[in-house]
Order: structure tokens, then C-alpha cells, then sequence
């Protein structure tokens, strides 16, 4: 596994993985993926459907990008939605983040959900998602009869901050 640590116009330093890429075969005429600055922490993902697919309003798709990849161990690929197309279109990753493990060799593809009002025309070529390459810990569970008490303690979905609003920590709203 090649890491190396190398500083990007901005001055930081970011960790350089070498992630291997095969392109899917008729694929050749798309782009590999790449990052758009020099800040980015994702790498855009480019559609590979033959010519056009058409999104209607709540339907999914799975889209192929022509593109398996090979990850170091330890490296996981996060496959995530493109902001500017939640925002537009209303195009969404119904299971993002969706995650690529290291022993996957199979293409990639994404998941897009027409969640807006009309038809979205998916190109091929199109930039559908982003891919982001990170670290894996893992957790060695370890069974125990209780756990230690915290502030939170079991609140969740929407919790934190209720108490500061004026609502008692761990209140539960009465059903109208």
C-alpha cells in the first residue's frame, strides 16, 4: 500500500492513497475520476448509461459508472451525493453515503432518486456522485452487562439542544 503525505496548493498536507482503477469494458471514452480543486475531498463520478436515461419523479435508477477499483486494506470508497444536483433537481443517493469495501472488485455504480417534480435526464458522462476515499477502524466489540453514564444518555434523533430550547433533557413531546 502506497500512503504519502504531500502538500496541496493550499498550503495543507493531504494523504495520497493509490487506489488502482480498471475501466469496465466501453467505458474508454469516459473521464477517470478526478477532483474538481485543489480542496476537494471527493472525486467526481461520471455516468456510463448508453445514451440518455430518464429520472421521472420518484423513481430510482442504478447507474454504472464503468469503473472498478481496487482499495488498499485498511481503505474504504464512500460513494456520495452531488450537492448542486440535490439542490437543482432534487436528485438524491437514497443509501448515501454507499460504501465500497476493499475486497470489492465489481463496477461501481450509484443508486439516484428523482425526489423533485419533473424529469431528469441522466447523460452519459454526466458527473452523478463523488467518491471519497477514507480510513477504516475496526471494532473489536466487546459485551458488557451496563454502560457508563453520559449527559445525553439515551437521546436521540433531534436530542441534543432540546434542553437549551427550554425543553427538559430527555422530555419526550405529547401526541397532539
Amino acid at each position: 500500500m502506497a500512503i504519502r503525505a504531500r502538500a496541496s496548493r493550499s498550503g495543507t498536507r493531504a494523504r495520497a492513497v493509490r487506489v488502482r482503477v480498471a475501466r469496465v469494458a466501453g467505458s474508454e471514452d469516459l473521464p477517470l475520476p478526478s477532483y474538481a480543486t485543489a480542496g476537494s475531498a471527493g472525486l467526481d463520478l461520471a455516468a456510463a448509461v448508453d445514451g440518455e436515461l430518464v429520472l421521472e419523479p420518484g423513481a430510482r435508477a442504478l447507474i454504472p459508472t464503468g469503473l472498478s477499483i481496487a482499495l488498499p486494506a485498511g481503505y474504504e470508497a464512500q460513494v456520495r451525493p452531488r450537492s448542486g444536483l440535490a439542490l437543482r433537481s432534487g436528485v438524491l443517493l437514497p443509501n448515501a453515503p454507499g460504501t465500497i469495501d476493499a475486497d470489492y472488485r465489481g463496477e461501481i455504480s450509484v443508486i439516484l432518486m428523482n425526489a423533485g417534480h419533473e424529469p431528469f435526464t441522466v447523460r452519459r458522462g454526466d458527473r452523478i456522485a463523488q467518491l471519497v476515499v477514507a480510513p477504516v477502524a475496526r471494532a473489536l466489540l466487546v459485551e458488557v452487562a451496563s454502560l457508563a453514564k453520559t449527559a445525553r444518555g439515551a437521546g436521540g434523533f433531534g436530542h441534543t439542544g432540546l434542553a437549551s430550547r427550554g425543553r427538559a433533557a430527555g422530555a419526550r413531546r405529547q401526541p397532539r
